[in-house]
């Protein structure tokens, strides 16, 4: 039998997109041990199919239930909250609703649940060739800052330089922190371009290497439910066999520089794979 893939907590942090502290917290509760806990170092190890149950965690999570409530409903096994459970939850998000109506939408949505199934995006492997990039490094307080960046900084800097960007247009982030943050995080922004220039105080000039196999997903909406598409990601790393060979880009198609609804940005999420 083929051997589960196994990461450590700051890895499988950064893959799900949830803080270490999350997990630790976690694991306290009871509702997600690691795989393994190594008894002379304490190290956690987890493996790729455990995303699926920390998913439905941050799922219940995001409408508002409580940890307690969230075990109950696990515990039960059929991750669904019962229906006095959400009419009480709705009940306290009309009480709330200038700072829950994302919550509220949530519920009721879940109260005429049907026996619909989510279809996994469509995946595809393919080879992301190098390409020279103009590189933009910085810790931000969160994704919404990318943008302003993007308007204010790095456009302007490029368009000093002599930039040109040509097709196919390939703009992408990677973070660089060891784990997972939903503030503070060491993002670098990098975008094709035709030629190396000399770097700046705010540019660096370099060639990305090439990925020779990726996997790639499309995630349609928000960036801040990219944990949605990493989860389906991580299922399929995990039910074909294969292993992950490097950090995930995100690779922006459509965003706020052309949408008005964050429903409609397109990103495509590309995973090194070997």
């Amino acid at each position: 039998m083929r051997e589960k893939t196994k990461l450590k907590i700051g890895e499988f942090s950064k893959l799900c997109r949830v803080t270490v502290r999350a997990l630790r917290h976690y694991e306290e509760k009871g509702l997600l041990k690691p795989a393994v806990v190594d008894e002379w170092t304490g190290y956690r190890q987890y493996d790729l199919s455990q995303s699926q149950r920390l998913y439905r965690i941050l799922h219940l999570k995001g409408m508002g239930l409580s940890l307690d409530e969230i075990a109950d409903i696990l515990d039960r096994g059929d991750y669904r909250p019962d229906s006095a459970m959400i009419e009480r939850r709705m009940a306290q998000c009309r009480a709330e609703i200038a700072r829950l109506q994302q919550q509220l939408k949530q519920l009721e949505s879940l109260a005429q649940l049907s026996t619909t199934s989510k279809t996994m995006n469509k995946t595809t492997i393919k080879r992301i060739p190098s390409r020279i990039v103009a590189s933009y490094r910085k810790v931000i307080k969160n994704y919404d800052e990318l943008s302003s960046l993007c308007v204010n900084v790095i456009g302007p800097e490029m368009m000093r330089v002599g930039c040109t960007c040509p097709e196919p247009q390939y703009c992408y982030t990677m973070e660089h922190d060891a784990e997972h943050r939903d503030e503070n995080i060491d993002l670098e922004y990098c975008e094709a371009v035709g030629e190396m220039h000399p770097d700046t105080e705010i540019l660096r000039f370099y060639e990305a290497p090439e990925i020779p196999k990726a996997l790639c997903l499309l995630h349609h909406g928000a960036y801040d439910r990219f944990s949605e598409t990493m989860t389906e990601a991580l299922a399929y790393i995990e039910e074909q066999g294969m292993q992950l060979s490097g950090n995930p880009r995100f690779c922006y198609l459509d965003g706020p520089w052309n949408k008005q609804d964050a429903a409609d940005y397109l990103t495509e999420v590309q995973i090194p794979i070997k």
